[in-house]
């Protein structure tokens, strides 16, 4: 959509004077800006090593326990002639043995499986951060474009009010006009300049907030071009919370399956080599079984806990989704209430303001209007405009909450 800007100061607009810190010659687009924002954003790099650790603790998860290697000397003498001497005495033996404990293939399956899930969990928050940071991004800088294009107008009106107070004290010079006229313009000039000063504020703070996601203040902006929004099965589906309560139902039953497997206790075997002096050596093996005396009052104690996490995970997943849809819907809301008013605005005010101008420039050149109307009508027209950037500057926020809010890739 051509900016209502240019229409407006046709012929006039390269006369305007650019703020210090807008330019043309490398406008930042709002893709650009986008790919900055999630490459410095430090809250996506944390993200992303912490999704890393998870998947090399679930790659080691599915191993079995190392094994244990004993050393030790039995029936050792502490007292007597031949206390501490290890050839002495007949029962004592030096002893060298190893010890596996052994988990079932079934059981380091399901313990990896909830390693897997608490990965998938961590890179659903790597992807929401990006999502997150895109979103905080492109929200700055429509603030900082629409305050660009309200700067532009401001220089304006107040370039208006300049020419008018000259022409104004010309006029007075040669008893053209009253002094009345002139101080009525010095009023408006100072008006116009205070509008200027408020503008270059708000500009200057919407710059601060996109240089803290882009790293660099940027020469000028582009006008934000936004992709098409997914409709509200594919919004809901991409939404943060839901994506991530997604993710935490799958942690939550996978814990629970890899802690109801802990009901068959894991078997530990051992063998042990034993050597004695003057005597033959011995060889002992054996296989050391936990006793589940009261698997009602732990194991099975354990189990309930995890599964009534997993219905929390899914209460959680549900209110999510409502919460979603109900996001949704008040977007699409706002962005259709917002369309409106825009059509509106420009047939019902911007128009007539336009005409109002005409109408006293005409006036003012005929003399049958003074100077102070002309810029009354000058001035109108540009408040007009500058209303009609917020309600452009309000629709393009509700289009980039509706394109940005989900995590990217969320709908597949």
């Amino acid at each position: 959509m051509k900016s209502l800007l240019y229409s407006a100061v046709m012929g006039a607009a390269a006369a305007v004077p650019a703020a210090p810190t807008i330019a043309s010659a490398a406008p930042l687009s709002l893709a650009q800006t986008l790919e900055l924002a999630v490459q410095r954003s430090k809250a996506v790099a944390a993200a992303r090593a912490g999704a890393l650790a998870s998947t090399q603790t679930a790659r080691a998860a599915g191993q079995l326990p190392d094994p244990m290697l004993s050393v030790g000397i039995e029936n050792l003498p502490v007292t007597g002639p031949d206390r501490m001497r290890t050839t002495a005495e007949s029962m004592t033996m030096k002893r060298v043995g190893i010890s596996q404990e052994w988990v079932s293939a079934q059981k380091r399956a399901l313990r990896q499986a909830s390693a897997m899930a608490m990965a998938e969990r961590e890179s659903a928050s790597a992807l929401a951060a990006a999502a997150e940071s895109r979103l905080q991004a492109a929200l700055a800088f429509v603030d900082a474009f629409y305050a660009s294009e309200a700067l532009v107008l401001t220089k304006l009106n107040e370039r208006y009010a300049l020419e008018d107070f000259e022409a104004g004290k010309a006029r007075f010079a040669s008893a053209g006009a009253s002094s009345q006229e002139v101080l009525q313009l010095t009023a408006a000039r100072g008006v116009a300049g205070d509008d200027s000063a408020e503008v270059e504020q708000l500009h200057a703070s919407a710059l601060v907030t996109l240089q803290r996601w882009v790293g660099v203040r940027p020469d000028g902006l582009a006008r934000p071009a936004l992709p098409a929004s997914l409709n509200e099965q594919a919004f809901v589906a991409a939404h943060p919370a839901v994506w991530q309560s997604q993710r935490d139902i799958d942690l939550a039953r996978a814990e629970a399956a890899s802690v109801a497997s802990n009901r068959k206790p894991n078997w530990t075997w051992q063998a042990a080599y034993g050597q004695r002096t003057g005597y033959a050596d011995m060889v002992s093996v054996g296989v050391n079984i936990p006793l589940a005396i009261a698997p009602g009052e732990r194991q099975d104690q354990e189990t309930a806990a995890k599964l009534a996490l997993v219905d929390k995970a899914i209460a959680a997943h549900e209110e999510s989704a409502r919460m979603a849809v109900a996001e949704f819907r008040a977007l699409t809301s706002d962005a259709h209430r917002l369309t409106q008013r825009i059509a509106q605005y420009q047939s019902g005010v911007i128009t007539p303001v336009k005409q109002r101008v005409q109408a006293a420039l005409a006036g003012y050149r005929s003399n049958q209007v003074p100077l102070v109307a002309l810029f009354e009508a000058r001035y109108a027209e540009v408040q007009a405009l500058r209303k009609l950037l917020d309600l452009q500057r309000d629709l393009a926020k509700v289009q980039a909450l509706l394109v940005f809010k989900p995590v990217s890739g969320g709908a597949q």
